[in-house]
């Protein structure tokens, strides 16, 4: 098929249907050209900014005629910063795409047909949602600026405030920047390696605000950073500096140094206490997180007297949670803060049912197994990467025979689904949870059990 298109080329388009990341697909004498913030049923004009063999990527010109799901983004930097990508969808058919990504990912990677995909639950009011966020910081026009960076580029977007962030987070980041510029604190250049402030990061739990300012080494004037920050967010019990020197673009670095407060926060979740510290894993919204969990848990309809495991466990939310209805809690986590963070849990809750191991989850999972481990049910909830298949098969190994899998990527959970499913189990219900409203990432909750258990 030869290409009938050119970089630079105007065209008119229409859009029939929508990528997993959102953006519109529609064809050009066949050709297949993705035009990002578009909709399904919309005609538009787009400019050609990249080409190759099999399809070609087009800029917005111009909207010619509007999908009813079209909304106005509530952010101004929206179309700027890569924060959202669904601002211009109404929240309702956010919803509705959503729960098709899961379905298409289960039919198409998983290769299962005919499985009911639920609804996706969503939330009464969807902004300001995340109680963890983090800014980087740039230098322009001998400002100290944040925001968040450009898509698929650190090239900052300066902003005054986000709708999906929490507000402390956003006063951390005024904070942060006004005791830049008033102690000349230089803001970190990736392209010349100069600076010293990379980022700040915050958590806001049930307990109060955690704050974490990023450099590049040495903090000057932590003193006044620290009186700076506490004036402008009365709820910080939490106030850490990391140092992070290597030439990268992962946020935070190693070392964490307590400037004020407390070295963790606590949140409740679920009629339960959980300290969480600056290295360890949580869901960012908790709203959200309840259902989630409570989805993942009761799913599993614990009588009491099963051994059940919590693989990827992070600070032990699930596990614990498991040990009440539980007669043994198993929890498997990687991060060795995290570990400690879920044996204090554990402490906290009065929980003594519950066990936790420090390390990777495809050689402790099997080793549990060789050793004569068995378990009844199991939760699984694996970064984005998906679970090991060494995971997989020592699931199946143990005579589980309820799985709850908590899945942060549809394809990854589609494929891992696929490995249980010929391993003997079926799916019994999949249920997608709106965990990150205006962005296409979506959540989901897929219960399993043994065939003929």
């Amino acid at each position: 098929m030869s290409i009938p298109l050119k970089k630079n080329d105007d065209i008119i388009l229409e859009i029939t249907g929508l990528t997993s990341e959102g953006s519109g697909v529609g064809r050009f004498e066949g050709f297949a050209v993705f035009v990002p913030y578009t909709l399904p049923g919309e005609t538009v004009s787009a400019h050609i900014i990249k080409v190759t063999s099999s399809y070609a990527v087009g800029k917005l010109n111009e909207l010619i005629l509007c999908s009813p799901d079209r909304t106005e983004p509530l952010c101004p930097t929206y179309l700027k910063c890569g924060g959202c990508s669904l601002q211009h969808m109404s929240y309702e058919a956010q919803l509705v795409f959503k729960q098709g990504v899961v379905r298409d990912a289960l039919e198409r990677i998983g290769g299962l047909s005919g499985i009911e995909v639920k609804p996706a639950i969503g939330m009464d009011d969807p902004s300001r949602y995340r109680n963890k966020g983090s800014f980087p910081f740039a230098s322009v026009d001998g400002k100290t600026c944040w925001g968040l960076y450009a898509q698929r580029s650190h090239r900052l977007i300066e902003m005054d405030d986000c709708i999906i962030e929490r507000e402390c987070t956003v006063k951390a980041a005024k904070a942060t920047a006004e005791w830049a510029d008033r102690y000349s604190v230089s803001p970190y250049d990736e392209i010349t390696g100069s600076g010293i402030l990379r980022h700040v990061v915050t958590r806001e739990c049930s307990e109060g605000t955690a704050v974490c300012v990023v450099t590049t080494g040495e903090l000057p004037h932590e003193d006044e950073l620290v009186s700076i920050i506490r004036k402008a967010l009365p709820s910080v019990k939490s106030i850490v500096h990391n140092i992070n020197s290597r030439n990268t673009n992962v946020i935070c670095g190693d070392r964490n140094r307590l400037l004020w407060g407390s070295s963790s926060v606590v949140e409740r979740l679920n009629g339960l206490d959980f300290e969480v510290s600056q290295e360890s894993f949580l869901q960012v919204n908790p709203v959200q997180t309840k259902r989630l969990y409570s989805l993942a848990v009761d799913g599993l309809n614990l009588s009491g007297s099963e051994t059940v495991a919590d693989i990827f466990c992070g600070i032990g939310t699930i596990t614990i949670m498991l040990a009440k209805k539980a007669s043994n809690a198993i929890g498997i986590e990687y991060v060795k803060r995290a570990v400690e963070d879920a044996r204090k849990n554990a402490v906290i809750n009065g929980i003594e049912n519950a066990e936790f191991h420090c390390g990777a989850a495809e050689e402790i999972l099997p080793r549990l197994i060789d050793e004569g481990r068995r378990l009844d049910c199991v939760v699984l909830d694996p970064p984005r990467k998906g679970a090991d298949s060494a995971v997989l098969n020592a699931i199946a190994a143990s005579g589980a025979k309820r799985v709850s899998y908590i899945s942060c990527n549809p394809a990854t959970l589609a494929r891992d689904v696929k490995i249980l499913s010929e391993h003997g189990y079926n799916v019994e219900s999949v249920q997608p949870v709106d965990m990150f409203p205006f962005s296409h990432h979506v959540e989901s909750v897929v219960l399993m059990s043994r065939a003929g258990s």
